[in-house]
């Protein structure tokens, strides 16, 4: 199945709470998992992934280091505005390997997506991958 969260189909990051020069958030839609972003600490954090168009989005996996409870709200704009929340999930700790959660979505349309990391296992997180279905 194509992943239509790959910069290469034309998805981009148009924000990003914090931002490390060696682990920039473009890497969570580079489609590897050996890359990643990485927070600079304190919560909330957050990024957007605009798709290059409007989709019907049933399932979000992320691949993620560290993150306890996520909020993801949805966008049907053009400029990433009028966000609405969607799902929020407790993700539970995995010492030592990479945190692997589906999120449900149900089929609900967006633009955008915002990714609002709410609290972590560590003062720090990474986003390895995010890909929708």
């Amino acid at each position: 199945m194509i992943d239509p969260a790959l910069s290469s189909l034309g998805a981009q990051i148009v924000l990003a709470a914090s931002s490390d020069e060696n682990h920039p958030p473009e890497n969570i839609i580079d489609g590897n998992t050996e890359t990643f972003w990485m927070s600079t600490g304190m919560f909330p954090q957050e990024f957007i992934i605009c798709f290059a168009e409007s989709m019907k989005i049933a399932l979000v996996t992320m691949h993620c280091y560290n993150v306890k409870t996520l909020k993801i709200e949805k966008s049907i704009s053009d400029d990433a505005t009028d966000f609405l929340a969607i799902s929020e999930k407790e993700f539970e700790h995995t010492e030592g390997h990479l945190q692997t959660n589906d999120i449900p979505l149900n089929g609900t349309t967006a633009t955008h997506l915002r990714f609002i990391i709410t609290s972590g296992y560590d003062h720090f997180v990474s986003v390895h991958r995010v890909s929708v279905e």
